[in-house]
């Protein structure tokens, strides 16, 4: 090989570089026209004012959300401690009823205690003879007596 030869091929690559560069760049223009006139901006893009615009509404509408959610969460509290003295309260009132209903038991027991006392008193006043109604009269007084003792 000869040193002609060596540097006329460098210089041809260099010219066939060169070239190449060249019809890469120009078929990169060639779609970029063909791209822009193929779709056509008829509306502008949005400006950077509208998009802070709306950025500071959306951040304004964060906050309103914000705080509703606040006041959301501070009445769910609220709720959650009316429920729990509600359960508290229902707690203590039936510990109230089951002691009212003792004590009704218990009434009812002296009650039907009574009503046999009365019924006993009734047949021996029945079998007694009259004198005994004198006596009524002041056994019956006995009986007032004995009702003021129950209480």
């Amino acid at each position: 090989m000869s040193v002609t030869s060596t540097s006329t091929r460098r210089i041809l690559t260099v010219f066939a570089v060169a070239a190449s560069l060249l019809i890469g760049l120009g078929a990169i223009r060639a779609s970029a026209a063909w791209t822009a006139s193929a779709a056509p901006l008829d509306v502008a893009p949005v400006s950077t004012e509208s998009l802070q615009t709306r950025l500071a509404d959306e951040s304004a509408r964060s906050a309103a959300l914000v705080d509703h959610l606040v006041a959301l969460s501070v009445h769910a509290d609220e709720l959650s401690a009316a429920l729990a003295a509600a359960e508290t309260r229902i707690g203590a009132d039936a510990e109230h009823a089951a002691k009212l209903a003792k004590d009704l038991a218990t009434a009812q027991k002296k009650l039907a205690a009574l009503e046999t006392s009365i019924r006993q008193a009734g047949k021996v006043r029945a079998v007694a003879p009259a004198p005994a109604q004198a006596t009524s009269g002041g056994s019956s007084h006995d009986d007032e007596d004995e009702e003021d003792h129950d209480d």
